[in-house]
């Protein structure tokens, strides 16, 4: 008869659980039809969004230097370097003479030859003075030569032996200048000529920066010589929708197979013109160099030609109030819902910040520690109800024996009601 009895009572409760149930959920405007089932909930976290470009590159000289060869002026002689050999500023790359050296030679030994020309015809003009002087304290009324007597511009037959005597004396000092003003444009011609003398043996051409020469063009067409520097970059392409967001300047971020630490620097070059004519047919690709920033002498050597991948940091913000992106509505202007400790869901209007990595920032909202509700399965109405899914492995017995026989069967009627 015992046995019969509980049956009875358990057919009854159940028969009263479902009726109810049915009850409220029919009744217009009941609890149970404004209530939302939340399985999927998160907090408002403090957290750092970083939005960024992911491309590739590949590494390169940041610079290369050409040397050029005039050969229509300069007469090539040999090459004093090989490719692949290092060399600094200052380093001695080629040797060269200037056949235009060979044309000022010439015009200077010509000069030169005049000008010792004009100075032996002083000298014998000197000694002619000398000797007509000579003669006349011996003989007052001596032969003159002719160049003499037109140079002393005087009449001879007629001018006393003093007068004559001083003339002469007057052109000999004015012909020694002359002679003296000679001899020294024979020793400025003859320094020049001795500096032209050791220029074609040989001149150098140095090279103006540390490097490595990447290239030597034995036909002597320009450049002659191609030297790349010894300092590293990375080189690649933005697309037209990442160079809307891309700077000269932003951090980056690389990993290469063949280095074991990260490589770290800076946007340090962006053309603004595409690397190919732009054409309908084919995306545009910008070109953009970021520099290396070196890590101390320890710093292991970058192969040229290594590929990378390549994070370029447009935007960062740390510290800031972030959501996930899908907790975010829309209906005109975004918005969440957040639960409260009251058990609704309120629809609470933001004002969106910086998004990237999945990550939405919150300028204005909810704040920090706030419980939203992730994208929902059916439509919410604001200032509804909610429940959610019992956590089974937070239940501990414990906590259930700590609650009074008046607690435990008042929460028991308050889950059947709200359920």
């Amino acid at each position: 008869m015992s046995g019969n009895w509980k049956i009875a009572a358990v057919s009854i409760a159940s028969i009263v659980l479902i009726t109810v149930n049915l009850y409220l959920i029919e009744k217009k405007e009941s609890k149970v039809e404004r209530t939302v089932f939340v399985e999927n909930w998160t907090k408002v976290k403090k957290d750092t969004i970083t939005d960024t470009i992911q491309t590739n590159g590949v590494i390169k000289p940041v610079e290369e230097y050409d040397i050029y060869f005039d050969a229509k002026k300069n007469d090539f002689k040999k090459f004093l370097v090989k490719e692949g050999d290092s060399v600094t500023a200052g380093s001695s790359l080629f040797e060269y003479t200037a056949t235009e050296l060979d044309a000022l030679k010439a015009s200077l030994e010509a000069e030169k030859t005049a000008a010792e020309g004009e100075r032996a015809g002083i000298e014998e003009y000197i000694g002619k003075l000398r000797s007509y002087q000579g003669n006349l304290t011996s003989e007052p009324e001596a032969a003159i030569d002719e160049s003499v007597e037109k140079n002393l511009n005087i009449d001879i037959t007629t001018s006393s032996s003093d007068l004559i005597k001083s003339n002469i004396e007057q052109e000999m000092y004015k012909q020694e200048l002359e002679k003296n003003r000679l001899d020294e444009k024979v020793k400025m011609l003859d320094a020049k000529l001795s500096s032209i003398e050791e220029q074609s043996s040989a001149i150098v051409t140095t090279s103006e920066a540390d490097g490595v020469v990447k290239n030597i063009n034995k036909n002597l067409d320009n450049p002659i010589i191609s030297i790349v520097s010894t300092n590293m970059a990375i080189e690649g392409y933005f697309s037209g929708e990442e160079m809307k967001k891309a700077e000269v300047g932003m951090t980056i971020k690389a990993s290469s197979s063949d280095s074991k630490k990260a490589l770290k620097g800076t946007i340090g070059r962006i053309h603004s013109y595409p690397a190919e004519e732009p054409s309908l047919k084919k995306d545009n690709r910008f070109p953009f160099q970021a520099l290396i920033e070196p890590e101390g002498e320890e710093t292991e050597p970058l192969l040229v030609g290594s590929k990378v991948n390549l994070t370029v940091i447009t935007n960062e913000k740390a510290g800031v109030p972030s959501i996930p992106i899908e907790a975010v509505q829309y209906q005109k202007h975004p918005y969440i819902y957040k639960l409260t400790n009251k058990g609704h869901v309120d629809k609470h209007y933001i004002t969106k910040g910086l998004k990237a990595e999945g990550k939405q920032e919150i300028i204005k909202g909810p704040s920090v520690g706030d419980v939203i509700l992730l994208k929902p399965n059916v439509a919410v109405k604001n200032h509804s109800y909610f429940i959610t899914p019992i956590q089974f492995e937070k239940v501990k017995a414990r906590t259930y024996k700590k609650f009074t026989s008046r607690e435990k069967v008042r929460y028991l009627l308050l889950g059947i009601l709200e359920k």
